[in-house]
């Protein structure tokens, strides 16, 4: 990584920020020791233009021009203000790979770093800005000194760029500050991504009404429209190469350990996608009953189950979010493939209640029965089900619930209100997984000891549609036998 320059990034970027359009040359002295006059000079001369131009619209142009309208339509008269963040320092002077917020990016199509999004009350509706950071000056040096500069991070686009791209005009997002402290009338504001936006708005907004733009703006995405779907399927897809590509390196990974598995997918995910919706769980024996076990760190042996839970994101930043539990050696044990299949038929119970007009939690209720069931013919809990199910003891190895919303979050719309969601009705559109699962702790004395360690998930992403459901994820095979036999052809 190349290092700065003598003086420290924070002394450069206050100079810069404060400097105006001034040639260097004129602020250089004290501050600037190392830089000549002709250095300083030089470094302002002799570059091309290479602004775009006659740039065609982002494919989602068009769908966000319909959110926006709704947005409007929600709260007439009200200035909104939707930021996209900043970036997060990880570690002294790096920083966290960005990603949008998803309501800037929903209503954009954009996804840099300190942009925001705002729409400004006009007679019968709304006129949107977007305000981003411009491409840097090369005037007062701000492109090579500043530790932001096009120089150290990459050419932005320009605002004029953007607006051909994105079909908003665009401004300084430098500029914006300053204008939100002096204006009035009614405003909120999408908190928690940006602090500097928050303060100017500070005694202007409140969080009971923030709070209803952010609920708003969750509901919305419960029903996909046709660009999303593309998106998702596109996620779903380049997932189930990922799930190949594991298969086929199961021996390397019993040479190493679970990051084997971690990095396979990884791979996957950033020649085709941007990256990764969420961590990968790439959990090999008794690891598959931790829920979300990331640590991926433990060893892959023959004779196990390895529970693989991943998903790409797109470059629009739609997920998937898929889980299969594999036999590492190819071959379910018969114990294995008992509880894999009763995982299997509680799936498709679930899957068979996806459909448009049933209750939100009418897939969990189907799936949780057939497990319920199969748990008290093991003998493992008393019976009758109905006691089971009502008393929820089945829990101590179902453990979760059985699917959520996907989408630009992998669980997407997490702040919709419970009467629109949890207890909401099923609509054409709307994407959901269904994952059920089993779980035999390692050190559950009530189980038998053969069923100690075992964990078994299985989980498909779910499109409603008008006559009932689609599963994005149906080239990945689920039945048991299908699963040995997809295995057997990519393993050769």
């Amino acid at each position: 990584m190349a290092e700065e320059l003598s003086e420290t990034p924070k002394e450069i970027d206050e100079a810069v920020a404060d400097s105006g359009d001034q040639p260097i040359k004129q602020r250089k002295n004290g501050l600037y020791p190392a830089l000549s006059d002709e250095l300083a000079e030089n470094m302002t001369q002799g570059w091309a233009d290479t602004e775009l131009h006659g740039l065609q619209p982002i494919e989602q142009a068009a769908e966000t021009a319909g959110r926006r309208a709704a947005l409007s339509a929600r709260f007439p008269g009200e200035r909104l203000v939707v930021p996209s963040g900043n970036l997060k320092t990880r570690s002294n002077d790096t920083e966290y790979a960005f990603r949008s917020s998803v309501e800037y990016a929903y209503l954009t199509g954009d996804q840099t770093e300190d942009g925001v999004l705002v729409l400004e009350p006009v007679e019968g509706g709304h006129e949107a800005t977007v305000y981003l950071l411009p491409r840097s000056n090369r005037e007062n040096g701000e492109f090579w000194l500043d530790g932001q500069g096009e120089l150290w991070v990459g050419r932005r686009h320009s605002l004029g760029e953007a607006e051909q791209l994105l079909g908003i005009p665009a401004k300084d997002v430098r500029e914006l500050p300053a204008a939100l402290r002096e204006a009035t009338g009614p405003v909120r504001v999408v908190r928690d991504y940006d602090a500097q936006i928050e303060a100017a708005l500070a005694d202007k907004v409140t969080a009971e009404r923030d709070a209803e733009l952010k609920v708003f703006l969750s509901e919305a995405r419960l029903v996909k429209d046709a660009f999303e779907v593309r998106e998702l399927q596109k996620a779903v897809d380049s997932t189930v190469r990922g799930f190949e590509d594991v298969v086929r390196v199961l021996d390397k990974a019993e040479a190493t350990s679970e990051r084997y598995i971690e990095g396979t997918f990884f791979l996957r995910a950033r020649v085709e996608g941007n990256d990764i919706g969420y961590g990968s769980i790439c959990a090999a024996g008794p690891h598959a009953t931790t829920l979300h076990w990331v640590r991926n760190n433990g060893p892959v042996r023959s004779g196990d189950l390895l529970l693989l839970d991943a998903g790409v994101e797109t470059h629009t930043l739609y997920t998937a979010d898929v889980t299969r539990t594999l036999p590492i050696n190819g071959t379910y044990s018969p114990l294995q493939r008992k509880i894999y299949d009763a995982v299997y038929e509680a799936q498709e119970a679930g899957i068979a209640a996806v459909r448009p007009g049933a209750k939100y939690r009418d897939f969990h209720e189907a799936s949780q029965r057939v497990l319920a069931t199969r748990l008290v013919e093991w003998g493992i809990l008393d019976g009758p089900v109905d006691r089971v199910l009502e008393l929820g003891l089945q829990r101590r190895f179902t453990l979760h619930g059985t699917g959520h919303m996907l989408g630009m979050d992998v669980h997407d719309c997490a702040v919709a209100r419970t009467e629109t969601y949890v207890q909401g009705t099923l609509e054409p559109g709307m994407c959901l997984t269904v994952e059920p699962g089993l779980y035999f702790q390692a050190d559950d004395l009530t189980v038998p000891e053969e069923y100690r360690g075992i964990g078994v998930r299985i989980e498909d992403d779910i499109l409603v549609t008008e006559d009932g459901n689609r599963n994005l994820s149906a080239a990945l095979p689920r039945a048991s036998d299908e699963v040995e036999r997809w295995m057997a052809e990519l393993k050769g």
